[in-house]
């Protein structure tokens, strides 16, 4: 009797909404409200709420992240820099997550990935008490093979893929080096399964781009803000978030597809 096709798993979609606080701030006031947009994303099939709360403040405020805790109904992920004070507020909020980003007040978004290998002793603190209170924690990494190594070793469960190059380079239309970036991704993919870390990716999605990563067998979760919020001014959140469900749904078809076809040849 032949062994059964290997089953794909589930995979989950994150949506980030930092940039709808951004334009709430860009005119000051309360509008739009970003926690309407999470409910938003959730009708249209979000499986949680990604936000950061940075230290400058400058898109999601304290209020914000005490509002997301309390009335979704969906976990929250609260991505963050690996510093004493925004520990000490996601020990008080008591997220279903926290994922550790690097972060320079200069930058318009997150730029590259964490540096675990550099981390030390502050890092897997940091990771230890987050991990204490019974939230998950993800660390936002380059595919690089010294990060994931270093990641399986800090106490985290989950890492992030940074798929920011990857995205840039289709972009640009470096076809080459995106592939070479993506065949980066497949191997840090890959390595992290197999010690035990949970992947998930993020940074530059949009729907093609989200599709190709779910294809990828090892990759759990996607998590996508800034392209959703801008679908969002043409077609409403809810319709970008059902359409980026079905380009997900159409990449583990494809995965689904490449195993039976593997299967069949074995």
């Amino acid at each position: 009797m032949s062994a059964p096709v290997p089953v794909v798993s589930p995979i989950r979609l994150g949506v980030n909404i930092d940039h709808v606080a951004t334009l709430r701030n860009a005119r000051g006031g309360l509008l739009p409200d970003p926690v309407r947009a999470a409910a938003l994303a959730v009708a249209g099939g979000a499986d949680g709420i990604t936000a950061h709360l940075r230290e400058d403040r400058r898109h999601i405020r304290d209020a914000d992240m005490a509002r997301l805790k309390a009335e979704l109904s969906v976990p929250l992920n609260f991505e963050m820099a690996a510093t004493d004070e925004m520990v000490a507020i996601a020990l008080a909020i008591a997220p279903h997550a926290c994922c550790l980003v690097p972060e320079r007040r200069e930058e318009r978004t997150t730029e590259g990935g964490l540096d675990v290998v550099g981390g030390g002793a502050a890092l897997r603190g940091h990771i230890g008490r987050l991990a204490e209170a019974g939230i998950r924690v993800s660390l936002f990494i380059a595919p690089d093979p010294a990060q994931v190594a270093a990641a399986a070793e800090s106490g985290a469960a989950v890492i992030e893929l940074h798929t920011g190059a990857w995205c840039d380079l289709l972009a640009a239309g470096e076809g080459a080096a995106a592939e070479a970036e993506l065949r980066r991704l497949v191997v840090a993919a890959e390595q992290a399964a197999g010690l035990g870390l949970e992947i998930h990716a993020g940074h530059g999605l949009d729907y093609a781009t989200a599709q190709a990563m779910a294809a990828l067998p090892q990759v759990r979760e996607l998590n996508i803000g800034h392209f959703l919020v801008g679908e969002a001014v043409f077609e409403g959140l809810e319709t970008a978030v059902r359409r980026m469900r079905a380009a997900m749904a159409q990449g583990r078809a494809v995965l689904r597809g490449r195993l039976a076809a593997s299967h069949a040849a074995a």
